[in-house]
């Protein structure tokens, strides 16, 4: 854990927190404060700053915070996403948070199983504890909003310009396009990523998405497994954008 992060509604009067969970068992077990301490804390959406500890008990840690100002910018890249299977994206959660993300948009496609939409880690609460552990991990505090979409046209054609509106659009396709790090080099707005199932768009997803301005751009040949795409493909567009 570098960073603690608490709701706005935990904070007291006085900037208090009082900790009883896992964030209090991590603050004494692991890096063992004690009262004068000082640990990086964030809120939830909100801003940065340290939280003096003042007093710890077996089970208790209070901290007294003092935040930053300004609240980090919300990650400039989002994610279109074809649902991978259940296992992955709970694991994925945290990884995606981490590399920054502002936006998560899980879809149908031809190729994602129909159960894999009743899967517990699609349940909000499981999957924001995820995205909020990744969080902590990377020092941000933004939460990435996340929405599921059972019809990839329906998202596509009806959703996509008013959830990502002015953003450069990439459509990863295995095969000799451009690679996604050359693309973003100039780009200085926002930039959604589509990627698929591990089986690939089919022929009628890909062409639905260039049409709506989707650009390939590849790694080259190989076909990656969603968890290795979407981490490669995320740090090269970061790394691009510069952020």
């Amino acid at each position: 854990m570098n960073l603690v992060l608490i709701e706005a509604s935990e904070l007291d009067a006085e900037q208090r927190v009082v900790l009883r969970d896992a964030r209090a068992t991590h603050l004494v077990r692991v890096l063992a404060v004690v009262p004068g301490v000082r640990v990086r804390v964030g809120v939830i959406d909100g801003a940065i700053g340290l939280g003096e500890v003042e007093r710890v008990e077996r089970d208790e840690v209070v901290l007294r915070c003092a935040l930053e100002r300004e609240i980090p910018a919300r990650p400039r890249v989002d994610l279109l996403l074809a649902l991978p299977r259940p296992k992955v994206i709970g694991r994925l959660y945290g990884a995606l948070a981490q590399l920054g993300i502002g936006r998560l948009m899980l879809t149908n496609a031809a190729k994602v199983e129909r159960f894999y939409f009743d899967a517990h880690q699609l349940d909000p609460a499981y999957r924001r504890a995820q995205l909020i552990e990744g969080l902590a991990q990377a020092r941000d505090t933004r939460v990435p909003e996340v929405s599921v979409h059972k019809s990839l046209r329906a998202l596509v054609e009806d959703e996509l310009d008013a959830m990502a509106p002015g953003t450069t659009r990439l459509l990863a396709d295995p095969g000799v396009h451009p690679s996604p790090h050359a693309r973003c080099a100039s780009v200085t707005g926002r930039v959604v990523i589509a990627i698929g199932p591990e089986g690939g768009w089919n022929d009628f997803e890909r062409a639905l998405l260039v049409s709506r301005g989707f650009e390939p751009v590849a790694m080259g040949a190989r076909t990656l497994r969603t968890d290795t795409a979407c981490i490669a493909l995320l740090s090269l567009v970061h790394d691009a954008l510069g952020t």
